[in-house]
């Protein structure tokens, strides 16, 4: 498989940090071999500074963009002005293409003033909604959203929501097992649909503060084609339903039930992605016991 090669946007008085999101997910090598031809681009291919004065020298100039297959701008540095007109240009070409472009965070404005985002699904930091919504009456901003994908372009909202965009873009690329492979090195979160309001909190974590219910996790994962029951599960921690059901809630987020049907739906995926199983074996394995209730 060629390699995709993926091309970070430098703007004026860019965000260290933002940068420094779509850079470290790309430049992760598993296994020693890297997975994507990663490349930072400035306009006019020369030195660019961060608003903390920190400067980064590019590959090169906005030539790159016309053979990047992911174009990402990284954040925005003024809501009120819209990119050079060779930016816009660039990035409208690479959309035409058929290049993946990205606006992590306020970067959706500079795929939204390029007019690449007219009459499409978005997304961006919560703080700028009213002011993205006014500002660009033809785009329908998704304000319960931590990325969105439409036609090939992808808006993220603010901040770690960036993260979760790379990681969704590394996954449509590679599948689930190498995209969680990334975020193990990262030490971040797997995986959190897009389409969650942006304060949600992580909604499957590997492991939590509290030490016993952390090997229940690791237990039940390990056996997830078994049935559970509360009480049981309760009573083999030394616990009543009540303290257990508490318990569990305050280390995940979530009740039993849900964080159980969302473990096996994750590895369902990992197992269609990365085996020639069929649909019946595969919902016998995560214990949906029939095709039926696993297709719900």
């Amino acid at each position: 498989m060629k390699i995709p090669k993926v091309a970070i946007v430098l703007y004026r008085q860019f965000s260290a940090f933002h940068i420094a999101a779509p850079q470290a997910v790309f430049s992760v090598a598993p296994d020693g071999k890297p997975i994507f031809d990663l490349k930072v681009v400035s306009i006019d291919g020369e030195l660019e500074h961060a608003e903390n004065r920190m400067t980064i020298r590019p590959d090169g100039g906005l030539e790159l963009l016309d053979i990047a297959d992911i174009v990402i701008i990284p954040g925005w540095h003024e809501l009120d002005s819209p990119p050079a007109l060779n930016l816009t240009n660039a990035l409208i070409r690479a959309h035409e293409r058929g290049a993946m472009v990205v606006g992590l965070c306020y970067g959706a404005y500079a795929l939204a003033y390029s007019g690449l985002l007219d009459g499409k699904e978005a997304a961006t930091h919560w703080m700028a909604e009213d002011d993205f919504t006014n500002r660009f009456p033809n785009i329908k901003l998704n304000t319960n959203a931590l990325y969105v994908e439409s036609d090939r372009l992808v808006t993220s909202a603010g901040t770690a929501a960036a993260l979760d965009c790379c990681l969704y873009i590394v996954r449509s690329v590679y599948g689930t097992k190498i995209a969680n492979g990334v975020a193990r090195v990262l030490v971040v979160p797997p995986h959190r649909e897009g389409g969650q309001a942006q304060f949600i909190a992580q909604p499957i974590p590997k492991s939590t503060q509290d030490v016993e219910i952390n090997r229940l996790l690791d237990n039940l994962r390990e056996n997830l084609d078994k049935q559970y029951s509360i009480a049981d599960l309760a009573e083999n921690l030394c616990m009543s339903r009540r303290t257990f059901t508490r318990h569990f809630n305050k280390a995940t987020g979530m009740s039993f039930g849900k964080w159980f049907v969302y473990a096996r739906l994750q590895r369902s995926l990992e197992l269609l992605e990365s085996t020639t199983l069929s649909i019946d074996k595969i919902a016998e394995i995560v214990g949906f016991q029939t095709s039926t209730s696993f297709y719900r």
